[in-house]
């Protein structure tokens, strides 16, 4: 029988009211003792107003809320005590529960046991922890949809025509003596054939899914004084960086977070790229060439007040192998004939980059919604927000793929007339990825992994 844990459901710090949760077969008990009646027996899913005890004295005063097994989040005794939210208190509560033989849960503990208790499977459970960490109303919409359900619904009818061949297959090879006939077996290939394409189709809305569930890293790099602080704060709306007409004023990286199109964005102010003598910058200048080559995009930062200089040039070919987009900083500063004249003239340095370039000002804010829109445009192929569901787990999507390639394994070897023998080993292989996602076929240290990602208390 599970021990009871408890842990603290709300973020630490101070709050009007903190929930700590209990769960198992002494949760009620616990609760009793807490509030100093022995034979509490509250009315399930009602709110109860009780004092909390320690030691004959009143400690709070709290609302206790009972969910009978198995009508709760873990299929199990549940109590939430919502108490008032002061880190002494709610800590005092938790070593009260603690003393009574209640255990701290561990992280995802109370969702594990609604797992392995059938109130929901393992995709719905991850979606709560997506649905957590959501960081757009793009992302917590998905992580909702996988919530109630969606994704479990479309693999269900994967599952049951594959199990469907599987069973032709199987008594193929147990009851006829003669190979598959040519008409059953065009039929069985048919049915495959189907199930790897809409495996497929599924696995390739993870391309739009991941970019609403983790966004972009994107690196501002350029030379010093080019503007890239200054460009910084303009996309985030805020002075973060600090901007000076000193050259090499930043030598470290910031990092901030904002969004565009419901895409989150993690923006990377980097240190000037030059040679230089002083030690500290000369650090920073290494880490910004170590952050260009992590980020998804990096976007160079040009001066338009000034001829582009053969640093310039440097920087842009040691990024040619990346992602990249080039803004053209400054341009209130020239007239938009001479800009012009940068980007499409005859002898233009920078023709050939004129699909990847943007002109803008950072101090006016000239051009900054077509330099944001020209971010998210390499990654954007499909419509974000569309309201269709999106697979947005790596784990799921490499579930996907691989059942898609078992599948097509599998048709080879009929298109080679192998034996059934042959070929039902990668359709077993595939029904079992389709149920690892779900958490039907998953193994204990592959749960172990994934609830280790989730909060305590949830």
């Amino acid at each position: 029988m599970p021990d009871t844990i408890v842990a603290l459901a709300t973020p630490t710090g101070r709050s009007g009211i903190g929930v700590i949760r209990l769960s198992g077969l002494d949760a009620l008990a616990i609760t009793a003792k807490l509030i100093g009646e022995e034979d509490f027996a509250p009315e399930p899913r009602t709110a109860h107003l009780r004092q909390l005890y320690e030691g004959g004295g009143v400690i709070d005063e709290a609302i206790i809320t009972y969910f009978k097994a198995p009508h709760s989040f873990t299929g199990e005794e549940v109590v939430e005590i919502s108490c008032h939210g002061s880190p002494v208190l709610l800590r005092q509560v938790i070593d009260i529960c603690l003393a009574n033989d209640a255990r701290m849960a561990d992280a995802g503990e109370f969702s594990l046991r609604a797992l392995a208790n059938g109130r929901m499977d393992l995709a719905e459970a991850e979606a709560i922890r997506d649905l957590i960490g959501a960081q757009t109303t793009a992302s917590a919409r998905q992580a909702i949809r996988q919530l109630r359900g969606e994704l479990s619904n479309q693999l269900q009818p994967l599952k049951d025509k594959l199990l469907d061949v599987i069973v032709i297959l199987e008594s193929v090879l147990e009851f006829v003596e003669d190979d598959l006939p040519e008409m059953q077996a065009e039929s069985v290939k048919e049915k495959l054939r189907e199930i790897a394409d809409e495996t497929d189709e599924l696995a390739a809305t993870y391309k739009a899914g991941k970019l609403i569930r983790d966004g972009l890293r994107v690196a501002i790099v350029g030379r010093p004084n080019v503007g890239k602080s200054s460009l910084f704060n303009r996309l985030l709306g805020t002075e973060r960086a600090i901007v000076t007409e000193i050259a090499g004023t930043t030598r470290d990286q910031l990092h901030e977070r904002f969004t565009i199109n419901d895409i989150p964005i993690s923006l990377i102010d980097t240190a000037g790229l030059r040679e230089t003598s002083d030690t500290v910058e000369s650090i920073g200048v290494e880490r910004s060439k170590a952050v260009m080559a992590d980020a998804d995009l990096v976007l160079v930062m040009l001066d338009a007040s000034e001829e582009i200089t053969t640093e310039d040039h440097a920087i842009i070919e040691s990024v040619e192998g990346l992602t990249f987009i080039v803004a053209l900083n400054k341009i209130d500063k020239r007239p938009s004939y001479d800009i012009d004249h940068m980007i499409v003239g005859k002898h233009s340095s920078l023709s050939h980059l004129r699909d990847k370039l943007v002109p803008i000002s950072a101090k006016t804010g000239e051009g900054l919604d077509e330099l944001e829109i020209a971010i998210v445009a390499p990654f954007s192929a499909e419509d974000v927000a569309t309201s269709g569901f999106l697979v947005t787990d790596a784990r799921h999507h490499d579930l996907l793929v691989r059942t898609r390639s078992e599948i097509e394994q599998s048709l080879d070897q009929l298109d080679k007339k192998m034996s059934e023998e042959i070929v039902l080993v990668g359709l077993h292989n595939a029904l079992r990825f389709l149920g690892e996602i779900t958490g039907e076929t998953t193994t204990e240290d592959m749960l172990t992994r994934i609830f280790s990602t989730f909060c305590i208390g949830k």
